[in-house]
């Protein structure tokens, strides 16, 4: 299927709701006022084994934001994960993430981490980044290099420096893109772990610039895997001058599948920052939330083996190549839920496999199909060339084919 093609509006999932997104960048604040803080409570007595986390003692702080038109505070309060406790030693030094291969405390985590996870800055917006080559190249969302405008951007580096960066490419149809820092050396890049061996509850860091605070870090855990999303489109007029439009080519929505979704908080800023695991590697590029409220809320990002396919095209041809299936499908309205092929293009893919109008959409390789983006999604994570089973129903009988799929032209 192509990546681009059209599908019936106004059935797929957004993460937007009633009020404004909060993905992208976030304009700037005139001002941060602080409160005194309150007295720390008590000691709590010890927890249960587990990694958990607890309230204590923070200090407030309310962040005005006036390049929206809007005024509005948030409130920032300290959290600390309890302690690991077990049957053999129920008083550790601190909170431990676990891993096969590695042991490392939540600050260990994040004191490798943030030296290469940077602050986007542009002149109406701000985003995060993450190093991928000692000499400049950053990964970071599509949405936030358009929500920088067309001033140009600022790198802010964890050490305080800044640098002027400039475009090395971008792919709206995953909301990925490449910048270059100028002028600089011996940046600490990032260490890029493996999606593909993520598992629902293993813990995770968020790491980027919320609300502008650069190298802010928040904890949480994988709360589910290969979720797809669907942002943009006739959802546009809601997002806030200066925020950037996550859209695929031609105006079209952006959907992205295979996202993994996380409980760490994520806000405004925290797009095109880390997500990283137990041992400081890098599984994700944090991309979108899904929120009732103007921040917070369900996070999500892009898996770091899509992201590193992409990357790797866009700095080496600027563009990406996608793969073409060839249908467009909508939503299904009947009992077996699925994708409606409603149309199937001549000489696509597709086409020579034989899926024909009228068909329903089942499953795509191992995946289970609840709709039209679930289809769009899953076919944006595969290569050209690339062999995929597709399971569909036709006059009442489940069927099977394996299709080749092409190369978008």
């Amino acid at each position: 299927m192509d990546a681009n093609e059209p599908r019936e509006q106004g059935t797929g999932w957004s993460q937007f709701g009633d009020t404004p997104p909060a993905a992208g960048g976030f304009p700037r604040r005139d001002t941060i006022m602080m409160e005194q803080p309150p007295p720390p409570p008590p000691p709590a007595p010890p927890k249960r084994p587990g990694f958990g986390r607890k309230a204590v003692a923070g200090l407030a702080m309310a962040a005005m934001a006036v390049g929206g038109g809007v005024v509005g505070a948030a409130a920032v309060t300290a959290f600390q994960p309890e302690q690991i406790v077990s049957s053999s030693n129920t008083s550790t030094p601190g909170p431990v993430f676990k891993s096969a291969s590695d042991q490392l405390t939540v600050a260990e985590v994040a004191a490798k981490v943030q030296p290469s996870v940077v602050m986007i800055q542009g002149q109406t917006g701000e985003g995060s980044g993450v190093v991928l080559s000692e000499d400049g190249l950053i990964l970071t969302n599509n949405h936030v290099v358009v929500g920088a405008g067309q001033g140009g951007m600022t790198v802010k580096f964890s050490d305080g420096k800044t640098a002027k960066a400039s475009v090395v490419g971008t792919d709206p149809a995953t909301d990925l893109a490449v910048i270059r820092a100028e002028g600089v050396s011996g940046l600490t890049k990032a260490t890029l772990g493996d999606s593909d061996k993520l598992q629902v509850g293993d813990a995770v860091l968020a790491i980027g610039s919320p609300l502008g605070l650069d190298g802010s870090v928040t904890a949480g855990i994988v709360s589910a895997l290969d979720r797809t999303l669907t942002v943009g489109g006739e959802q546009r007029q809601q997002i806030p001058p200066g925020w950037g439009q996550q859209q695929g080519q031609d105006g079209q929505p952006t959907t992205i599948g295979g996202a993994i979704q996380t409980d760490a908080s994520i806000n405004p800023g925290n797009s095109g920052g880390a997500l990283v695991n137990a041992a400081g590697e890098l599984v994700g590029i944090n991309t979108a939330i899904a929120s009732d409220a103007a921040g917070g809320g369900v996070g999500f990002a892009i898996p770091v083996n899509t992201a590193k396919q992409v990357s790797e095209q866009l700095i080496s041809n600027g563009k990406v190549n996608h793969a073409f299936l060839g249908v467009s499908v909508t939503d299904a309205t009947g009992d077996v839920p699925g994708a409606l092929i409603r149309q199937v293009t001549a000489g696509s893919p597709a086409d020579k496999a034989g899926l024909k109008q009228g068909d329903l959409i089942t499953r795509v390789g191992d995946k289970a199909v609840d709709g039209g983006d679930t289809v769009v999604g899953q076919v944006r994570g595969f290569k050209p060339g690339q062999q995929v089973k597709i399971t569909y129903m036709r006059d009442g009988q489940t069927n099977e084919v394996t299709v080749t799929l092409e190369e978008k032209k």
